[in-house]
């Protein structure tokens, strides 16, 4: 049974950008896990009705998904430059101890947002073989939005496919569970664009409908 830890630095990026992935990983018997860096609370000037929205969310999709455990440090979002990177590496690495996953899907770190830059820095940090032994495999995530506005063209070249033809339609369920992040087509992160985005993966790989990724580190 594979251990299997998605990172996502804002609660959404978890399914953009492996939404089928976890879901397939979860009925082939591994056990899920999610890291989610930041969070809206009163505090970093959301309202208590939108805190409250949000955490529901969270609470939703956590059950949906069938993740075993999630970790939400609950920092400030469009703010993780604030924190220390030291104390960040240290905190997430007790946790990658813990766990002891054998795969990690992690942002893209020339994402456009700058808390997956520092998300994807925090957490390849504790990826190192001779200190967590157990990781085989480290994929990273496409995240519309995100990985498709990056400066450079040559950020995202996807090398890793997973066929998720049977898990795209729970994919998109669970994606509208975040409803404000969702918008009418051609706002990047429409029902639209998401299954297009399947769409075309899949051609790649030869599949109706897929999710790519970037293999960065695998030990057999």
């Amino acid at each position: 049974m594979n251990r299997v830890l998605v990172v996502s630095p804002h609660p959404d990026d978890e399914t953009l950008g492996a939404g089928g992935t976890l879901l397939r990983y979860k009925e082939e018997c591994s056990d899920i896990y999610w890291i989610n860096f930041t969070n809206m609370k009163e505090e970093y000037g959301y309202t208590k009705e939108r805190v409250r929205s949000r955490n529901d969310e969270i609470d939703k999709v956590k059950k949906l998904f069938g993740f075993k455990n999630i970790y939400n440090l609950e920092l400030e979002p469009s703010g993780l430059d604030k924190y220390s990177r030291m104390e960040l590496i240290l905190h997430v690495s007790e946790i990658v101890k813990e766990i002891e996953p054998n795969i990690i899907l992690l942002p893209n770190r020339e994402d456009i947002h700058s808390d997956h830059k520092i998300v994807f820095d925090t957490m390849f940090a504790c990826t190192k073989s001779f200190r967590y032994p157990s990781i085989k495999k480290v994929l990273v995530m496409e995240i519309i939005s995100e990985t498709d506005f990056s400066y450079n063209p040559t950020a995202f070249k996807p090398n890793y496919f997973i066929d998720i033809t049977k898990y795209v339609d729970k994919k998109i369920e669970i994606m509208k569970v975040y409803e404000s992040e969702l918008k009418e087509h051609p706002f990047p992160r429409s029902i639209e664009n998401l299954i297009a985005l399947a769409i075309n993966r899949g051609a790649m790989a030869g599949k109706h409908y897929a999710e790519a990724f970037m293999l960065i580190k695998a030990i057999e």
